[in-house]
């Protein structure tokens, strides 16, 4: 068995649930998170590259998860529609809000999560969910840090008018470094 076959079984076997958790948040659909996790490892195992660690085969797997959704949020926005409806229409992609009004907040969560468009519901995702400061998720996204803040901006007012009960408090702080000893 050779190495990268080795940390592909290690990867499924101790971060595979954790990896489909983090697909699933982003498609809020079982098969859509599946079919993601699988064409994330299809497409960073596939050239058997030496990817090195544990840890570092699971960031790659991730962003290949995230790549990957946003990429599919673009074509199916360009997809043709008629009436203002996708004519390849998935089931479980649509939101229809409940008209009990009984819901849980995080039933209202996660389908106010499933309205945002692809790179806001990453940003939110791996800011608030996943609790990485905006420079990493616009590190994780390659995007401006200005881009993300942009988008969670966006991402959260439209979470809160659609699930009000739900909180979401910016706790970014800036470390503080201090140098003992005199001035240089």
């Amino acid at each position: 068995m050779s190495a990268w076959s080795r940390l592909l079984d290690t990867l499924v076997r101790e971060r595979g649930p954790a990896l489909f958790g983090y697909a699933y948040v982003l498609t809020g659909d079982k098969d859509r998170a599946e079919d993601l996790l699988q064409d994330a490892l299809v497409r960073t195992f596939r050239s058997g590259r030496a990817l090195g660690s544990l840890d570092s085969a699971h960031a790659y797997v991730k962003r290949a998860i995230t790549t990957a959704f946003i990429d599919s949020g673009r074509r199916e926005a360009a997809r043709p529609k008629r009436d203002g409806v996708d004519i390849l229409d998935r089931p479980g992609v649509a939101v229809s809000p409940d008209p009990s009004g009984r819901v849980d907040d995080a039933v209202d969560l996660r389908a106010a999560l499933l309205s945002l468009a692809p790179r806001e519901r990453a940003c939110v995702v791996l800011r608030y969910l996943e609790d990485l400061p905006v420079a990493h998720v616009a590190s994780t996204l390659g995007l401006a840090e200005g881009t993300v803040k942009r988008y969670l901006s966006d991402g959260v007012a439209r979470l809160r008018a659609a699930a009000p009960g739900v909180e979401f408090t910016e706790v970014e702080t800036v470390g503080v470094h201090t140098h003992s000893g005199g001035s240089r």
